[in-house]
């Protein structure tokens, strides 16, 4: 696949479950591509298609580690993300890195990720929880948040004292993860 091909078949109109994994498994054997289909899904936040993140995001359950060499790209766009839909795929691929990152400890990822990377995660990862975004996209942006704190220690805090305000306004999933949030954050003593 080229990158006109690619870019053809992102914008050719919605494309199904079964058209996503079929890109996903050619994707997963041109590496070389990744920063076009994460260009793509920049481009993309300013229409209402969101085939690249939805690429993007099950491209990243297969080979994360595809990530790295675009990790910078990828952090300064968050921020400026404006469409609910890309915001839950790169909410959930923030969540994979932090993963990645805090849980597993992979070294692949806590070599090549760098201190002001993971702030600027931290920082739209807040601003998703707090803002007027959808519940996917905040339960994502939790989990991260949680794992970000391992690092950042006022984040367990300020994470705590957001969940505790906001846990009667949500949906059943929200309250949901925010309950087991708050169990882990008591584990640690907070």
């Amino acid at each position: 696949m080229t990158e006109q091909q690619l870019h053809a078949t992102l914008n050719s109109g919605r494309l199904s479950k079964a058209e996503i994994t079929q890109l996903v498994d050619q994707l997963a054997t041109q590496p070389e591509l990744i920063g076009h289909l994460l260009d793509e899904v920049f481009a993309q936040d300013k229409t209402d298609s969101f085939n690249a993140s939805w690429t993007f995001d099950h491209l990243m359950r297969k080979k994360l580690v595809y990530l790295l060499p675009h990790f910078e790209k990828f952090t300064k766009g968050l921020e400026g993300l404006k469409s609910e839909s890309i915001i839950r795929s790169m909410a959930h691929v923030c969540e994979f890195s932090m993963e990645a990152y805090f849980k597993a400890k992979d070294p692949v990822f806590t070599q090549n990720i760098s201190p002001e990377q993971l702030e600027r995660i931290l920082t739209v990862c807040f601003d998703w929880l707090i803002g007027e975004h959808k519940v996917a996209a905040k339960v994502f942006a939790m989990s991260s948040l949680y794992y970000l704190g391992l690092k950042y220690d006022w984040v367990h805090p300020e994470l705590k004292m957001v969940l505790e305000q906001q846990n009667h306004r949500d949906s059943a999933g929200y309250k949901s993860r925010a309950a087991k949030t708050l169990a882990k954050l008591r584990k640690l003593g907070f």
